[in-house]
């Protein structure tokens, strides 16, 4: 399995990567107990990537073409999908580079290592920004919430193409200087606290907003008389609905952070080694988020699906 662009980086002072055959098994490690490694075969990891580019482009297609959907919220919503497009198409390209460097079809050259650090910043730049955009998603949908009255007054196209631009300049040149010193302890702590932040934004503002939902459900269920297991499905509803939002989100996001923050708690301990060497694993998980999230946030708009019908 050929090393990516992120796991060349973060990975090369700690060797503890090494080519593996598709596997699920135990890895011997001969400093430290049997680790459990699972190997991401090649072929299902570029056709995650491809899916995922389908996905999103499709988004972006119909966000585009239909002027009913050329709104704030659907901006950023388009914005999302090009963040995961870019996570998608820069993984899956810096992985076909390495395996047509391991087959022998391109020579190793200087020219060719700096174009892959170029991916490296690329993939790192789409990432923060699919993060910050997620985030930007869950205020938006805050303020059309609780402040209803004044949304268009707040959210205004102006300030949203401003907090946009200003996305995107902040990601890709933190995304610059996490490329160029990556070996600094600081620069992996900002990334994981990043994480963390965004995570605790979007659980409280969707916590909010579902306890809002809920209380105006059960105001409803009073009104009309309606009985207690009525206002109790209202609540698992809200519960479902909370799962869906921050799930993937953190079972897709949290497995790639902890192994930055294991880089800097436990760089050379034996069970860190083990997790190091699933970093592939977790760079898929990504992919997957970004197949997951046109799901979430785009296809369930009726008006968005009635575009795809027409395209």
């Amino acid at each position: 399995m050929p090393v990516l662009g992120p796991q060349r980086q973060l990975l090369s002072p700690l060797n503890s990567t090494s080519p593996a055959t598709p596997r699920l098994g135990l890895a011997t490690n001969q400093t430290g107990p049997q680790c459990l490694e699972v190997s991401v075969p090649e072929g299902l990891f570029l056709s995650l990537g491809l899916v995922s580019l389908v996905e999103n482009v499709l988004v972006v297609a119909a966000i585009i073409k239909n002027r009913n959907l050329h709104s704030p919220m659907y901006y950023f919503i388009c914005c999302l999908a090009v963040s995961d497009l870019l996570v998608s198409v820069s993984n899956v390209l810096e992985t076909a580079v390495m395996l047509l460097l391991e087959a022998g079809a391109l020579a190793p050259r200087a020219a060719l290592v700096q174009q892959l650090d170029v991916i490296d910043v690329l993939i790192c730049s789409s990432m923060v920004s699919s993060l910050c955009f997620l985030g930007a998603i869950a205020v938006d949908r805050y303020i059309s919430i609780f402040y209803a009255l004044r949304y268009h007054s707040l959210v205004t196209l102006p300030r949203a193409w401003r907090a946009i631009a200003a996305i995107w300049v902040a990601s890709i040149l933190a995304s610059t200087l996490f490329i160029a010193y990556y070996n600094h302890t600081a620069v992996l702590l900002c990334l994981v606290s990043f994480f963390v932040a965004m995570l605790v934004l979007m659980a409280v503002l969707y916590v909010h907003m579902l306890a809002r939902a809920c209380q105006h459900a059960r105001g409803i269920a009073r009104l009309h008389k309606r009985q207690r297991s009525t206002q109790q499905g209202f609540g698992l509803k809200g519960a479902a609905t909370l799962t869906i939002l921050l799930g993937p989100f953190f079972l897709c996001w949290g497995p790639f952070f902890l192994h930055l923050s294991l880089i800097v708690l436990c760089p050379q301990h034996p069970t860190c080694g083990c997790i190091f060497k699933n970093f592939k694993l977790f760079l898929t998980l990504i992919i997957c988020n970004a197949i997951v999230d046109p799901l979430i946030y785009a296809f369930r708009s009726q008006e968005l699906r009635k575009t795809l019908q027409e395209v």
